[in-house]
């Protein structure tokens, strides 16, 4: 059987996937946010330079956080963006490209891929990267010991059938009754590949643009440049240094007065404030980053399709972004993915409409209706406005907030809303964070027999021609009787000291994670 083989060079090309399902044809695809511009290139800031030492400010709540390469804790999912590297990544069009992956070949049924490593790869500590060490990470990222949080992204990969073709080249299979159409678009932002003498304390090696010189739980990590970083020519930096930040305004002290050179991830209020400092740059990515409300389908008045329905219509979508995103969005309509070239955009818009919302509720047996909505603390804001909107149906929403611990704790089964949020992701891989039969995380516990058909068929379909039925019934799905309520896509800001380059806007939200394209101007 002859597979179709992908390099680096045709994942950038796009158009040429478009049969295969594996990328976003460029008509479809030109960002996360659906629009046809592309994102502004650092063409502005000159030619990199290299040297200096660029210090990055994050938030950090606790002090647990770590550098598992694949059960990351708090801040630890920036520090593995310096030490360790994927088999994919993302383009700032928000596509996957090849990192690690010289190339990859998909079987036309889905069930299995070939994937072979780059020549000459090399972890920091001199070991070549091989076929071992991807399994090794394959197995590690799945293991039920490491307890990742991401493991639900390589579920589809049977982990105890991977074959070794060379020594830089295997072959994954896919566990029963899955595919693996969606693992280039799953597997890439966090679960890096490392060593087969890995450890995460004792032995924090990868193959990231930085190596790891210390790091002091809740205070700071530094790093040192990887000349054998497989990327010629970066990083640009000499050293790296991630502060951890208790506080937003703390954070945002430190970079006027020059203590720290990026943030990352500025919510909208600090962004206001700091686009009046001089001095400092505010980069705004529009993405197609998920912002919700996920009804638990468990709960016994939310097990009511006509109860969800309705509190899908007593969303008030252009008052929710312009008040809890400050504007700084677009709306959704109760499904993700609107950039994917499968997104079936015949699906009318779901309206603002207290009346219909009423009227459901009545003949749901609920004209009156009390529900907890829990929130994280930045979906908070969005929260309490949708409370305030569902008074017009005599709803009576209380919004319980929760520190980040709590929140990320398991869900009790008697929780009825909680606020939520995914990164941009295509179709597939959006599903398998929210709401498909192997999610990572799935709030709303929507288990519907046929949904679950149609997502393992179209994960095990790489054609994407042959995929849209597939995904179009299980959108409608979504849409007619789902458990989320996806009322808008945020904008993801990051802020920069002028004199730092490589910080642009993009179409996905790590824009202030791109460790190996930041330089300093003064170096």
């Amino acid at each position: 059987m002859t597979l179709p083989r992908f390099n680096r060079r045709d994942l950038l090309g796009a158009g040429g996937l478009a049969g295969m399902g594996l990328l976003l044809p460029t008509a479809l695809l030109s960002g996360c946010n659906g629009q046809n511009t592309a994102a502004p290139s650092a063409a502005s800031d000159g030619p990199p330079k290299r040297g200096g030492r660029i210090r990055i400010g994050t938030m950090e709540s606790t002090q647990s956080g770590n550098l598992d390469a694949h059960a990351p804790v708090g801040a630890g999912i920036i520090r593995g963006w310096a030490l360790y590297t994927k088999l994919w990544e993302w383009t700032k069009e928000c596509q996957p490209t090849t990192a690690l992956a010289e190339s990859f070949e998909i079987a036309p049924d889905g069930r299995s891929m070939v994937i072979r490593l780059r020549k000459g790869l090399e972890f920091h500590h001199g070991k070549s990267v091989t076929a071992e060490d991807l399994i090794f990470s394959v197995r590690r990222l799945s293991d039920p010991k490491v307890a990742s949080p991401y493991a639900g992204l390589v579920a589809a990969v049977n982990r105890d059938t991977i074959e070794t073709l060379d020594p830089l080249t295997v072959r994954l299979h896919a566990s029963e009754g899955q595919g693996l159409a969606a693992l280039s678009d799953a597997w890439i932002s966090f679960g890096g590949i490392v060593p087969t003498d890995y450890h995460p304390v004792t032995n924090v090696v990868g193959t990231g643009p930085f190596r790891l010189k210390s790091f002091t739980p809740g205070q700071r990590a530094t790093f040192t440049r990887f000349e054998n970083y497989f990327k010629p020519n970066q990083p640009y930096a000499d050293e790296l240094e991630i502060l951890e930040f208790k506080d937003q305004t703390a954070r945002a002290y430190a970079l006027q007065s020059g203590q720290i050179d990026i943030a990352d991830l500025v919510p909208v209020e600090q962004a206001q404030l700091l686009r009046r400092a001089p001095g400092v740059k505010v980069v705004t990515s529009p993405t197609n980053n998920v912002q919700s409300l996920d009804m638990n389908v468990l709960h016994p008045a939310l097990s009511n399709v006509r109860v969800r329905q309705a509190l899908r219509l007593l969303a008030d979508r252009k008052d929710l972004v312009n008040r809890a995103l400050n504007g700084e969005g677009t709306i959704g309509n109760d499904l993700y993915s609107p950039h994917d070239p499968t997104y079936d955009h015949s699906i009318a818009q779901r309206p603002h409409d207290p009346e219909q919302a009423k009227w459901l509720l009545a003949k749901a047996g609920y004209p009156r209706l009390d529900l907890t909505i829990t929130a994280s603390a930045a979906g908070a804001p969005a929260a309490l406005i949708f409370a305030e909107q569902a008074k017009k149906a005599g709803l009576a929403l209380t919004v319980e907030k929760l520190d980040a611990a709590s929140f990320a704790a398991p869900m009790p089964a008697t929780r009825a809303i909680t606020t939520g949020g995914i990164p941009a992701r295509g179709f597939l891989a959006s599903a398998l964070h929210y709401d498909a039969p192997h999610a990572v995380i799935n709030r709303t516990n929507f288990r519907d027999p046929r949904f679950r058909e149609l997502i393992d068929a179209a994960m095990a379909q790489p054609d994407v021609e042959k995929r849209k039925p597939l995904v179009h019934e299980a959108q409608h799905i979504q849409h007619d009787r789902g458990g989320i309520l996806i009322w808008g896509f945020t904008h993801v800001r990051a802020a920069a000291s002028n004199n730092i380059g490589g910080v642009v806007p993009e179409k996905t939200q790590f824009g202030g994670w791109r460790v190996d394209e930041f330089w300093r101007k003064d170096a």
